[in-house]
């Protein structure tokens, strides 16, 4: 996979209600067009075999007890760069954009209503899109890396912004950087069709995701549950 760049300001406009305008201008994070079932997998074993290179020096230096720490590291990152298959639920719901522990359920200052989840390093950190759709707009913003539980991480983080809409309704959701991660994938681009639930990037070693959905979704999850990426249903749409 290419690595990521900063592209030119897009030029996509989103409109939240009758009070609430954002233009979408801005850097985007673009990749290559290759998808990411099997990438994550092999970014472990990139990360492991280099631990396991430098630990088998150590070892032959050192002795073999020194070498233990870079073999327990290299099992750690092959765990953490997993990427289950989850059966996502039908119906007019959406559905977790990441794994993790809801740790907000606010109503923002746009007039959206905000869920905020927290992704600990041993959760999976493959992030999904919340519902079936059209993107809209792929937003990157520079920023801090502020511990990720943390409130203000929300906006003054190192984020990726991506709008979806479909069927008169629109979700937006953000990836955003923590303390310890410190990079941000993206997949998907303005003008890419996405199903409930497809993949569209990761977050490196701990991270945040937010949630932004309009006055049409009743939210279905509370501050405290855990979710996971694609299966759990955290908001229903009203007829």
């Amino acid at each position: 996979m290419q690595e990521l760049s900063l592209a030119e300001p897009g030029s996509a406009v989103w409109v939240w209600g009758p009070s609430f305008q954002k233009v979408c201008r801005g850097p985007a994070l673009l990749g290559s067009n290759a998808t990411i079932e099997g990438e994550v997998v092999i970014y472990g074993v990139y990360y492991a075999a280099g631990l396991i290179a430098g630990g088998a020096v150590i070892a032959y230096l050192a002795g073999w007890y020194y070498a233990l720490p870079f073999v327990v590291l290299a099992a750690f990152c092959l765990y953490f760069f997993r990427d289950p298959d989850r059966d996502v639920p039908a119906g007019p719901v959406a559905v977790a954009p990441a794994d993790g522990k809801v740790v907000a359920v606010l109503p923002d200052t746009t007039g959206a209503k905000r869920i905020s989840i927290f992704l600990n390093i041993f959760d999976v950190h493959v992030n999904r899109t919340p519902i079936a759709g059209k993107v809209m707009c792929v937003k990157y913003q520079k920023g801090q890396f502020l511990v990720a539980s943390k409130e203000e991480a929300s906006h003054s983080n190192e984020q990726n912004t991506i709008t979806v809409e479909a069927n008169g309704t629109r979700v937006v959701f953000k990836q955003i950087a923590g303390l310890i991660a410190r990079r941000i994938v993206c997949y998907k681009k303005a003008g890419d069709l996405v199903d409930a639930g497809e993949r569209i990037g990761l977050i490196k070693f701990g991270s945040r995701v937010d949630v932004f959905l309009g006055p049409e979704w009743n939210v279905t999850v509370k501050v405290g549950e855990r979710v996971s990426a694609g299966s759990s249903v955290i908001a229903r749409r009203t007829p």
